[in-house]
């Protein structure tokens, strides 16, 4: 016998089965169509943005994000779920299509079938496997939203219409396979390729054929409406997202990571900087909102949500498309409380684990600068301060600028207004230059540069701020200012390549000075250190010693640096014991987006949390390799009364120690 079956089975192939199902079809792919229509004259609200550019990259992302769920699966459990779901319907989406292909065209109009044969034998096993993983997917995801119920994750109504929907489905195909199975295949080699449909037929058989042939064509027919309601209410439903995150691959920034987008300041013709409404952020800004999953992995994931602060990325995601929808002429700022925008660290742990590439950072940033440039709000007092010192003095400490080369007295390290003859400059950021803590990291680096055989040239009181904290706080045209000059001087000097110590000062230079005409190779210590060793150039006499160490943001998630740091601390004799939370998911420790400046008075203090992380290693020693952190650090232990357990110790005062 050839291996095949009746399609249309029990229901018939002529007008009175065919007219109505693709008229209905039709129907629901025309509102599916129409209301994706209305709701982009939502996303054109906002302003312009081109996300077109290196086709081909964007296609391949898109195809590679939404086929093999590479976002998804970061989160393991609800992730892999999800991705066995999808991959489920999926199959059953396609083996639908080739059979009203065969069915509906390349049968009826030229006689040639192709399920047949093992062909249709593996069709019918795999269809009937990816339904039943649909089904256990689904309902695993189910429990977890209704029974498990993660803190944080939250139901609505269209969840469980969904999800009901689907689940309904699935079954209701199973129920319709194997009450034609226990009439037409029962007893034959073709049952046993089905096996779930060949179990569900063993139910049904004592029903009698009657019954049997009655189940079969009124299930079949509910089946259509239902797959027809559930492609009519995808754009109203939070299922949206089938289209909008696949889409979202599509207009992924490709630009480099973190770069925030430079403002026109001697615009004349702007009546406003920043966000206060959603007419001022972009269109992808308010696409992003049609994009959430509302997964919260986000919110899980932010430093400000764990110790009790009133940002959530999702929820603010969300408020952004709830003031699009309903009143996008309102202040969006009256909407999102002011202390939700000053809570940010920048950090970045939102967009990275986001499975549906959503842009957080830049958005709180864009309102932020409507706060400082338009409305003149800071978090707190500290914080005008330290701008205003940064503006007269180029530091946030209001320190004498002439001062800050002052701590490379007696240093094998030469100024580049004296001395332009220097191997690499090195950029020490203020924290370095007047801080009397931070300042050992610099001359530790400036030592260990030496000991290579390496010329250290600095800038001295004609460095300034790089101005990072000023411009995540909002205030670009101090920002600008900063870098302008800076920008003025590294250029005079003909310099080939910059060093820094800081990883916020290294991500400023490397990336945002770009935009204002930065053209040098910029490298942070750990990986130019870690290139002086590999050339042999920087010789290390290993000791052994026990600790952590702490990813900085602006290092790691920022720019994908995590070996280097690692290289230097195996050298050094390092026993690393990681941290629950490290790599791509190191929690933050509170100094990033400005915060450094401003008082942390709502909540724990997030720099004490990650004490804590660390002090649980058992290691007594936490490394790090960023000067914020470091100050960070030592504030969050002794909040936390770990300073018998815990000592911060930045990487190049450990190398120092371990010169050959």
């Amino acid at each position: 016998m050839e291996y095949t079956r009746e399609i249309y089975w029990n229901i018939g192939h002529g007008a009175a089965t065919l007219v109505p199902m693709y008229l209905l079809s039709f129907a629901a792919v025309g509102v599916l169509i129409y209301a994706f229509l209305q709701r982009s004259k939502i996303y054109k609200q906002g302003q312009t943005l081109d996300r077109t550019d290196q086709l081909p990259v964007r296609i391949t992302a898109m195809i590679r994000n939404v086929f093999l769920q590479n976002k998804v699966l970061k989160v393991r459990g609800p992730g892999a779920a999800h991705a066995l779901f999808f991959w489920g319907f999926f199959l059953l989406f396609i083996g639908t299509c080739l059979i009203f292909l065969q069915a509906d065209f390349t049968d009826l109009l030229f006689g040639i079938k192709f399920l047949k044969g093992s062909f249709y034998l593996f069709f019918s096993l795999i269809l009937d496997l990816a339904g039943f993983i649909a089904i256990i997917m689904l309902i695993g995801l189910l429990i977890r939203r209704y029974i498990v119920r993660p803190a944080g994750l939250e139901n609505k109504k269209d969840d469980i219409i969904m999800h009901g929907l689907l689940l309904s489905i699935l079954i209701s195909g199973f129920l319709i396979e194997g009450a034609r199975m226990a009439a037409t295949e029962m007893g034959t080699p073709l049952a046993a390729w089905s096996p779930i449909g060949l179990w569900v037929a063993k139910i049904l058989q004592g029903m009698g054929e009657p019954a049997i042939l009655s189940l079969h064509s009124n299930l079949w027919w509910l089946h259509l409406f239902m797959v027809i309601a559930f492609i009519a209410v995808i754009p109203f439903t939070k299922f949206r997202h089938i289209f909008t995150t696949s889409a979202n691959y599509l207009f992924t920034d490709l630009g480099p990571k973190g770069l925030v987008p430079t403002l026109d300041m001697e615009d004349e013709e702007a009546e406003s900087f920043g966000a206060a409404k959603v007419t001022d952020m972009t269109w992808k800004d308010i696409f992003d909102a049609d994009a959430c999953t509302s997964c919260k992995r986000c919110q899980d994931r932010c430093p400000a949500w764990a110790t009790d602060k009133p940002l959530s990325p999702m929820k603010l995601v969300q408020q952004i498309g709830e003031v699009a929808c309903q009143n996008p002429s309102a202040n969006l700022l009256e909407t999102i409380e002011k202390d939700v925008l000053w809570a940010c660290t920048t950090c970045r742990a939102c967009q990275e684990i986001c499975p549906a590439d959503i842009e957080h950072v830049n958005k709180i940033i864009d309102m932020r600068r409507n706060l400082v440039l338009m409305e003149g709000e800071f978090p707190g007092e500290e914080v005008m301060t330290a701008m205003e010192n940064t503006e007269v003095n180029g530091n946030p400490f209001g320190l004498a600028f002439a001062s800050r080369g002052d701590w490379a007295k007696d240093l094998p390290v030469v100024t580049l207004g004296e001395d332009n003859t220097a191997d690499i400059l090195y950029f020490v950021g203020c924290y370095a230059s007047f801080d009397k803590r931070n300042q050992a990291i610099a001359k530790a680096f400036i030592r260990l540069c030496d000991a290579a055989g390496i010329k250290v040239g600095i800038l001295g009181k004609e460095e300034k701020c790089c101005g990072e904290p000023m411009r995540k706080m909002g205030n670009e045209y101090l920002y600008q200012m900063q870098a302008g000059e800076n920008i003025e001087q590294l250029n005079s000097y003909g310099i080939k390549q910059i060093v820094t110590t800081c990883p916020h000062c290294f991500n400023t230079l490397n990336k945002d000075y770009r935009d204002l005409g930065l053209d040098i190779d910029i490298k942070h210590y750990t990986t130019y250190l870690a290139e002086l060793l590999e050339q042999g150039k920087l010789k290390l006499t290993p000791q052994a010693f026990d600790c952590t160490y702490h990813d900085s943001c602006y290092l790691g998630r920022y720019n994908d640096i995590y070996q280097a740091p690692r290289t230097l601390l195996n050298a050094a004799g390092a026993k690393l014991t990681e941290m629950e939370k490290s790599g791509a998911e190191s929690f933050c420790c509170s100094a990033g987006g400005g915060r450094i400046l401003a008082d942390e008075n709502i909540g724990t203090r997030i720099s004490e949390k990650r004490a804590q992380m660390a002090a649980s290693t058992g290691a007594p020693t936490l490394i790090s390799n960023c000067p914020f952190c470091l100050t960070m650090f030592e504030d969050g232990i002794k909040g936390a009364e770990l300073e018998e357990q815990l000592q911060p110790k930045d990487l190049a005062e450990i190398l120092i120690e371990r010169l050959a």
